[in-house]
C-alpha cells in the first residue's frame, strides 16, 4: 500500500500543470442548460423584434394614409421607401431568413462568459464527462443568440432613425402627434424589453453556477479567459497572463499599493478603508439607478414610461399571503383565515391579483379548543398607491363558511357567501427579499351573512 501511495504522489507531481488542472469534471447538464437558455432568450428576442417591426409598420401605414389625404406626392416621398423596407424586413423575419449586414457585435457579460467557457471546453474535452456531442449544440445556441442580439441592436437603431426622420419630415403637418408619440413609446419599450431579456442570461441555474465555480478555480481557464473573451478583445488586453494597464486607468495593484502607503498594514485601518469603499460603491450604485437607463441622454423618452411594461410575466408577479382572526370571545379567536395570493404589477402604482384562503376553526374558548375545517375562500383584489407606503385596497371575495365534511359540500352554491371590501393598506420593508403589509378593510356585505360577523377586518401579510 505504501508503494502505491508513493507511486500516486509521483504521478501527481510529474503531471504538467495543464493535466493537474483538468482533473475536475463539470456537471453533465451544464451544456444542456446553456443550450436551453440561449434558445429561450434567442426566441424571445426574435419575437420581440418581429413585434416591434410590425408595430412600426402599422403606425407608418396610418401616418401614410393621413398624409396622403393632405398631399399624395409628399406622402409617397416620405413613406414609400420606408414602408417597402419594413414590409421586406417583416417578411424575412416571419420566414426565418433575416440576413442583416454585420454591425457592431453586442457585448453581454453573461453571454461572453458562456461563450468563452465553451471555447475552453472545446480544447479540453476530457472535462465533459461523455457530453462531447452536446458541445456543438451549446455552441450553435450561443452563436444563434449572439446573432439575435446583433440583429436586435440594428433593428433598434433603424427604428430610432425612422422615428427621428419622421418627426423632422412631418413637422409641417398637424394632427399627427398621437401617432408619432405611439412610435416613440414602441421604440422605448422595445429597447427596454431587449434589456430585460439580456438580464435573463445572468440568472444562472445550479449546473451553470457549479461549472463556472469549478472553472474559476483553474489557472489555465483564467488565463484562457483573459486571452479569448470578447471583453479582453474590446479592451485590447495582451495574449499573456500578465496584468495589463489600460492608458488612463489604474490597475488593482496600483490602487492597493497607494492604500498600503497611506494607511499602512494595520488590520483595523485597512478594514475601515474597506468599509468606506463599500459604502462609496453602494452610494454610487444608488445614483446610477436614478439616471435614465439608456445609451445616451438624447434617448430619454418624451413620456412617462411604465417600468413594468417590458418585464416578463413572471417578473411582474408578486407572491404573498396574509392572516386574519375572528373572535367569539374577548380573548380567544374562534377561527383563523390563512390566504395565499399572486398579484400582477400593472404599473409602478397599482396591481391586481387573485388568491385563495382556508379557514381553520379553533373552538369556542380556552377551555374548549377544537380544530376543524371551517371553510375555504376565493379572492380577487386591486390596490392602488395613495401616497408614500399607503395604498387603497379593494376586493371581491366568496367564502364557503360551513364546516366541510367532504368534497361534495363545496358543490352547494348557497353556502358560498360573498364579500365586498374596501380599505387602506400600509406596506413596509422586512428585509431585502420580503415586504410586510397591514390591511384595515370594511366588508359592506358582512351584516347580510349568517352568522353575522364584524364588518371591520384586520389582516397581516407579506409579499416577496
Amino acid at each position: 500500500m505504501k508503494h502505491l501511495y508513493c507511486l500516486w504522489l509521483f504521478v501527481m507531481f510529474s503531471l504538467p500543470a495543464s493535466a493537474q488542472d483538468s482533473l475536475f469534471a463539470l456537471p453533465q447538464n451544464y451544456l444542456g442548460s446553456i443550450e436551453k437558455k440561449s434558445e429561450k432568450v434567442s426566441n424571445r428576442i426574435d419575437a420581440s423584434a418581429e413585434k416591434a417591426v410590425s408595430k412600426l409598420l402599422r403606425q407608418e401605414e396610418k401616418l401614410y394614409r393621413k398624409v396622403k389625404k393632405i398631399s399624395p406626392e409628399q406622402a409617397e416621398g416620405i413613406f414609400r421607401k420606408g414602408l417597402d423596407s419594413l414590409r421586406g424586413l417583416k417578411t424575412a423575419m416571419k420566414s426565418g431568413k433575416l440576413q442583416l449586414p454585420p454591425g457592431i457585435k453586442q457585448h453581454v457579460p453573461a453571454l461572453d462568459s458562456m461563450a468563452t467557457s465553451l471555447k475552453f471546453l472545446g480544447g479540453n474535452q476530457e472535462l465533459l464527462q461523455g457530453s462531447k456531442e452536446k458541445l456543438q449544440g451549446a455552441v450553435s445556441g450561443i452563436q444563434s443568440l449572439q446573432q439575435s442580439l446583433d440583429n436586435a441592436a440594428q433593428i433598434e437603431r433603424y427604428i430610432k432613425e425612422q422615428q427621428k426622420a419622421l418627426k423632422a419630415q412631418l413637422a409641417q403637418f398637424t394632427g399627427l402627434s398621437k401617432n408619432l408619440q405611439a412610435i416613440s413609446k414602441d421604440a422605448y419599450y422595445y429597447n427596454q424589453q431587449v434589456k430585460e431579456y439580456k438580464s435573463l442570461l445572468s440568472d444562472k441555474k445550479k449546473a451553470e453556477k457549479k461549472a463556472l465555480e469549478l472553472l474559476s478555480k483553474s489557472k489555465i481557464y483564467k488565463d484562457f479567459m483573459q486571452r479569448n473573451s470578447q471583453f479582453s478583445g474590446l479592451l485590447g488586453l495582451p495574449a499573456t497572463g500578465a496584468t495589463a494597464q489600460i492608458e488612463g486607468l489604474q490597475t488593482r495593484a496600483m490602487v492597493e499599493e497607494a492604500l498600503r502607503q497611506r494607511v499602512g498594514n494595520n488590520p483595523a485601518s485597512r478594514q475601515a478603508v474597506s468599509q468606506l469603499m463599500d459604502n462609496a460603491q453602494q452610494a454610487f450604485s444608488k445614483y446610477k439607478d436614478k439616471l435614465p437607463n439608456m445609451s445616451t441622454m438624447s434617448d430619454e423618452p418624451d413620456f412617462k414610461p411604465n417600468p413594468f411594461k417590458s418585464k416578463t410575466f413572471l417578473h411582474r408577479l408578486e407572491l404573498g399571503g396574509n392572516i386574519q382572526f375572528q373572535k367569539t370571545s374577548q380573548y380567544f379567536p374562534s377561527s383563523t383565515e390563512i390566504a395565499g395570493q399572486a398579484a400582477y404589477k400593472l404599473n409602478g402604482r397599482s396591481s391586481a391579483g387573485l388568491g385563495v384562503s382556508y379557514t381553520l376553526g379553533m373552538g369556542t374558548g380556552w377551555n374548549h379548543i377544537r380544530f376543524s375545517h371551517q371553510g375555504i375562500g376565493l379572492r380577487s383584489f386591486l390596490d392602488w398607491k395613495l401616497k408614500g407606503s399607503f395604498y387603497v385596497y379593494g376586493g371581491a371575495e366568496a367564502k364557503y363558511i360551513t364546516t366541510i365534511r367532504n368534497g361534495n359540500d363545496l358543490k352547494a352554491w348557497n353556502n358560498w357567501k360573498p364579500s365586498a371590501l374596501i380599505g387602506i393598506s400600509k406596506k413596509y420593508k422586512i428585509n431585502a427579499k420580503l415586504k410586510g403589509n397591514i390591511q384595515l378593510v370594511y366588508d359592506f356585505m358582512a351584516r347580510q351573512q349568517m352568522p353575522v360577523s364584524s364588518p371591520i377586518i384586520l389582516r397581516l401579510g407579506y409579499t416577496k
